[in-house]
C-alpha cells in the first residue's frame, strides 16, 4: 500500500513538472505588458522598449511597452507588484525601485516580498562631473579642495535615494569630505546649475554629462566603474585614489513574486538572448555595461546593493521630506 501511494505521488509529480515545463515553453499565449514607471524618453525608457522589441521578435507575441509614471516610480511598481503572476505583466525598472523605498515613509509593496528578479539587464557607471571653473582635476584634488574648503562646495542630486545620490554620499564618506548635498527635481536643471556655477559637482550616469563634458562646460574627473569605460577612456576612475571604490546605476525585468519558476527561467533565458552583440554595442556607446546572467545571479546582486544602500541611508540618515 505505501508503495503504491509512492508511486502515485511520484507520478503525479512527474507529471506536474512536465505540464510547467510544457506551459513555459508555450509562454507567452498572448501581449504581455512591460511596464516602465515613468515618462517616455531617457535611458531607461530607450533600454526598455529595446528589450521588449526584441522579447516580441524572440516570443512570437507582442511585448507592449506601458508609461506608468507618478510618486517617484511607486505607481507603476504597485501595479505589477498587484497583477496577476502569470508573466502578462512584468515591471522594467532602474536601481531606485530597490532603493528610493528605503528613503520613504510609505511605500504600498514590498520590494523583495511582492516582486521577483527576472534578469540584470545593464549597469551604468556614474560619472563624477565638476563645475570647469574650479581647480579640481582628479579626485585627489577634489579632496584637497574640499577639506581646504569645508562645507562650501555643493553637490547635486537629480533624485533622493537614486544611485547618483548614494553614490554622492559614499563619496563623501570615503573621502573625508564636508560639503553639501542640493536635491533636485531631476538631472536636466541640476546639469543646468553645474554648467552655470550655481552648483560645484554632480554625479550621475555618464551619459548625461558626456555631451558637456567633451564641449568643455564641465569637467569630468572620474568614473564610478571598477575600469575605465570605452567611451572615457582617458578619464581615471575613482578606485584609482580610493581603492575599492566601485557604484553603479543599473537595469532590470522584474515579475509579481508568485511567478512560476519556468516562466521566471523562461524569461531570464529570452533576456539574455536579446542582449545581442549589436544591443551590446548601441548601449555601451552610451556609457552602459551590458550584462544578463542568470535569476539567481540577479538575485544575488541586487540582494547585494541592497544592503549597501540601506547602510549608506542609514549612515547617513537620508529621507524624503
Amino acid at each position: 500500500m505505501k508503495r503504491n501511494t509512492f508511486l502515485r505521488v511520484a507520478l503525479a509529480s512527474l507529471a506536474l513538472t512536465a505540464f510547467g515545463s510544457c506551459f513555459a515553453q508555450s509562454y507567452p499565449t498572448r501581449a504581455v505588458r512591460v511596464i516602465i514607471p515613468f515618462p517616455p524618453g531617457g535611458t531607461l525608457d530607450t533600454l526598455g522598449r529595446t528589450v521588449a522589441q526584441k522579447l516580441s521578435e524572440q516570443m512570437g507575441q507582442p511585448f507592449v511597452v506601458e508609461n506608468k509614471p507618478g510618486g517617484n516610480g511607486t505607481i507603476g511598481a504597485d501595479a505589477v507588484a498587484k497583477a496577476p503572476a502569470d508573466g502578462y505583466t512584468l515591471l522594467f525598472n532602474a536601481s531606485t525601485f530597490t532603493t528610493a523605498p528605503m528613503t520613504m515613509k510609505q511605500v504600498p509593496y514590498s520590494v523583495v516580498k511582492d516582486f521577483a528578479p527576472v534578469a540584470l539587464v545593464a549597469k551604468a557607471p556614474l560619472s563624477v562631473a565638476i563645475n570647469k571653473n574650479l581647480p579640481i582635476t582628479d579626485v585627489k584634488s577634489l579632496i584637497s579642495y574640499a577639506k581646504a574648503n569645508p562645507g562650501k562646495m555643493t553637490f547635486a542630486v537629480g533624485s533622493i535615494g537614486s544611485a547618483g545620490h548614494l553614490s554622492t554620499e559614499l563619496l563623501k564618506r570615503v573621502g573625508g569630505m564636508d560639503y553639501t548635498v542640493v536635491p533636485y527635481k531631476g538631472t536636466a536643471p541640476a546639469f543646468q546649475d553645474l554648467v552655470g556655477g550655481q552648483i560645484d559637482g554632480f554625479i550621475d550616469p555618464i551619459l548625461g554629462s558626456l555631451q558637456y563634458h567633451k564641449s568643455g562646460m564641465l569637467r569630468v574627473i572620474a568614473v564610478t566603474s571598477a575600469t575605465r569605460t570605452p567611451n572615457l577612456p582617458d578619464v581615471p576612475t575613482v578606485s584609482e585614489t580610493i581603492p575599492g571604490y566601485e557604484f553603479y546605476s543599473w537595469y532590470g525585468l522584474w515579475a509579481p513574486a508568485k511567478l512560476p519558476a519556468d516562466i521566471k527561467t523562461r524569461l531570464n533565458e529570452e533576456v539574455n538572448k536579446a542582449l545581442s552583440p549589436e544591443v551590446r554595442e548601441k548601449f555601451t556607446q552610451q556609457g552602459l555595461l551590458i550584462n544578463g546572467g542568470s535569476v539567481e545571479d540577479f538575485v544575488k546582486f541586487q540582494t547585494n546593493d541592497m544592503n549597501r544602500a540601506q547602510k549608506i541611508i542609514t549612515e547617513g540618515n537620508i529621507r524624503v521630506e
